[in-house]
């Protein structure tokens, strides 16, 4: 997920899947209307920046103290990917992608240093789940929760919301975004974009049900043009609108694009249900148009978050170019398909001391509240030489941090 070749490269090395990057789509034949643009922006709609942020030392601290619990062996002690949804009773189901599991160390480490530790054997899967009660992490389901579809290929969780087994079913159930990558070689070392996926999970036990591949991106010859559905999804008058995006700095562009897509509530695990949007209308069949990037000073990150405040649609992201690596930009706009108006006003999160970078930032609307947003980002080391080695002699490194941010009218 950082914005950087040096990322990538870390990632060779270490194993720990920085990806969360997005997938191109086939198709044609059109379907629906309009983007819902015109009819939205009714005056609710204003234009939004971040006005001030601050550190949550709090829920960092709560991943730490989690992350740090040596009462068990088989349990999460860092990750990245972090997504959250929360549940009908209460519970909040956080979701990761690559994942340390084992048992860790209180300081100092072998190296001497005054940093909690991990054995370098100690297991890493290529995603999990962990349940939070009244904001204190509990247990961590059994890992991997999505198992590999084929050798050489994985699956990482991203966006997820509960919703009606079917279309008007009283029945709930979770859906699970879930990407397929592929390992591949240079410039594809952090796995070349496959498949979009849904995965159900059932309530209240949790427990994987099935899993469909929603749009499979395998006949697209250029990675760079695959799109992967499901960085970010918002709902709206019965709608869940699903953001994706293309691999485009795997191309040697400064920025990706973002794209869109759009499922009737309780159809998210329905192929023949999305539609795509081309720019102009949905389609049934994928070939959709960015609503967001012109592949230099405007576009997203490998992953990004959208959240609704008031009529008003707001957008992170790492910034482009070098930037990238620690400064996070929004961008905000009347509708989902666009048009997006930015960069607005960034911020630069605090980071660890080291060769480190910053980047997937994501809302977590179930933490906000009172005009306060809840954003995390997550952090990894960019040395090329003994990456793997550094995130085991300090564990910290390799978890969520969180800033909790204001919007205010944009000038």
């Amino acid at each position: 997920m950082p914005d950087d070749s040096r990322a990538a490269r870390a990632r060779q090395r270490t194993g720990t899947g920085i990806g969360l990057l997005l997938a191109l789509v086939l198709g044609a034949a059109l379907i629906i209307a309009l983007p819902d643009d015109e009819s939205r922006d009714d005056g609710a709609c204003r234009a939004r920046t971040v006005d001030s942020w601050q550190a949550d030392d709090g829920l960092t601290a709560e991943f730490a103290r989690y992350g740090d619990d040596a009462s068990r062996s088989d349990d999460w002690t860092g990750g990245d990917g972090t997504h959250s949804l929360r549940l009908p009773d209460g519970r909040v189901l956080w979701l990761f992608s690559d994942t340390f599991l084992g048992r860790v160390y209180g300081p100092p480490n072998p190296a001497g240093e005054s940093h909690a530790w991990r054995d370098t054997a100690e297991p890493l899967v290529r995603n999990s789940a962990v349940l939070m009660r009244d904001g204190r992490l509990e247990t961590t389901l059994p890992a991997p929760l999505f198992a590999d579809p084929a050798p050489n290929q994985w699956r990482w969780p991203v966006a997820a919301r509960v919703e009606p087994r079917s279309p008007g079913s009283s029945e709930q159930v979770v859906r699970v975004l879930l990407w397929v990558r592929t390992a591949g070689q240079a410039p594809w070392i952090f796995g070349v974009p496959t498949a979009t996926e849904v995965a159900t999970l059932s309530l209240p036990a949790l427990r994987l049900e099935s899993i469909v591949k929603v749009l499979d991106q395998q006949l697209v010859p250029d990675p760079s043009r695959r799109v992967l559905f499901g960085t970010t999804l918002v709902e709206e008058d019965g709608w869940t609108y699903v953001f994706g995006g293309d691999d485009g700095q795997a191309a040697s562009r400064p920025a990706s694009h973002a794209y869109l897509a759009r499922v009737r509530e309780g159809r998210l695990g329905d192929p023949a249900a999305w539609r795509y949007w081309n720019g102009s209308a949905w389609t049934a069949a994928a070939r959709p148009r960015p609503v967001l990037g012109d592949g230099q000073r405007k576009g997203v990150g490998s992953a990004f978050s959208v959240v609704r405040d008031g009529g008003t649609y707001v957008l992170f992201t790492m910034a482009t170019g070098t930037k990238g690596l620690t400064t996070v930009a929004s961008y905000w706009a009347c509708s989902p398909a666009g048009p997006w108006h930015g960069p607005a006003k960034e911020f630069s999160p605090s980071l660890p001391q080291g060769q480190v970078a910053a980047y997937n930032p994501q809302v977590h609307p179930v933490l906000s509240g009172d005009g306060r947003l809840v954003l995390s980002y997550d952090v990894n080391w960019l040395e090329t030489t003994g990456a793997a080695a550094q995130l085991s002699r300090n564990v910290s490194l390799y978890r969520p941090r969180f800033v909790s941010l204001r919007l205010a009218p944009a000038r």
